[in-house]
């Protein structure tokens, strides 16, 4: 049976709109929400249906008949996922390499999302389906924490947050080249390479992206490199770090055959044979969306990206 939900307007509400009343008395419905349930004529006042802008009195009658969330039409699987956070509202994942987001027609099970549904059991309806919220996301093979919404309040207000840049985003990258700098800034907008449709690329007209780098260690033709991003372009690091000729190693798309460059055997075979980009999303920071509570969590590099850095720490000398 669908949920029926009633309130009385108070009088400090009284001439707002219908919308911006409902997403008051109910914070866990969005505005985008509201909007659907009232177009869907699932809203009344004082049993009459209404529009999103009818403005609303003192005492009126408000009745939401609420659907029940649609099922998602995506398989659950038991997936194995490393849990770093969980409550009511969200959860804080590190996700392993060789791992989708999202189902699509080349991976359409197996992926996060997959996993996701078999292990959240109190998912509510975001956006009117019972889905987990993925509010930003890391390449198949990029490691590293993710924090994806349990809840339509959540989903709203994480999303807005990365809207504003007000989600803290480290990176761990080992990058080919010794830096010339021990810091920096790459300022480069960012868009759709115009010939290569599955790239990104550095574009004149593309959206404006900027990473703040540190280098950490410093090995013979290889560097570490800690990233933070003020925006979140789709390979902003990949793409940012080749544009100033320090490509991530292992990348497939961007990195080419740079390891050739370096004179250093031992390092040379470590950064050729490293299956995947060597990019790990090691912090991440942010407001708890309903509690308002600081939230910050770390997750070392997984064995294989270990393993890369003590080799070319090893090599060394």
């Amino acid at each position: 049976m669908s949920p029926v939900h009633d309130f009385t307007v108070p009088g400090e509400l009284t001439g707002t709109r219908l919308d911006r009343v409902l997403s008051i008395l109910n914070d866990s419905w969005s505005r985008s929400r509201v909007r659907r349930l009232i177009d869907g004529g699932r809203v009344r006042v004082n049993d009459k249906t209404a529009k999103p802008a009818t403005l609303v009195e003192a005492g009126d009658h408000l009745t939401v008949d609420e659907p029940e969330p649609e099922i998602l039409d995506v398989i659950a699987e038991p997936i194995p996922l490393t849990i770093i956070h969980e409550d009511d509202d969200l959860l804080v994942i590190d996700k392993p390499a060789n791992l989708v987001i999202h189902p699509a027609a080349g991976n359409p099970t197996g992926t996060l999302v997959n996993a996701l549904l078999h292990h959240c059991k109190d998912l509510s309806g975001i956006g009117g389906v019972t889905r987990p919220g993925i509010v930003h996301r890391l390449d198949k093979d990029t490691t590293g924490l993710m924090v994806v919404a349990k809840s339509d309040r959540a989903h709203q207000a994480l999303s807005l947050a990365f809207r504003w840049r007000k989600i803290e985003k480290a990176y761990l990258a080992v990058c080919f080249g010794d830096f010339a700098e021990d810091e920096g800034v790459v300022d480069a907008p960012i868009d759709r390479h115009p010939r290569h449709r599955q790239q990104m690329a550095v574009v004149d007209r593309g959206r404006p992206s900027r990473t703040i780098y540190e280098v950490a260690e410093r090995w013979t033709g290889a560097s570490m490199v800690h990233c933070r991003l003020v925006t979140g372009r789709t390979h902003q690091i990949r793409i940012h770090m080749a544009h100033i000729g320090h490509a991530v190693v292992g990348d497939p798309l961007y990195a080419g055959r740079q390891w050739r460059n370096i004179p250093d055997s031992r390092i040379a075979a470590a950064c050729r044979d490293f299956p995947r980009q060597a990019l790990h999303a090691m912090r991440l920071g942010f407001e708890h969306p309903v509690s308002g509570e600081a939230m910050s969590f770390t997750a070392e590099p997984p064995t294989d990206l270990r393993g890369l850095i003590e080799t070319l720490r090893g090599a060394v000398g």
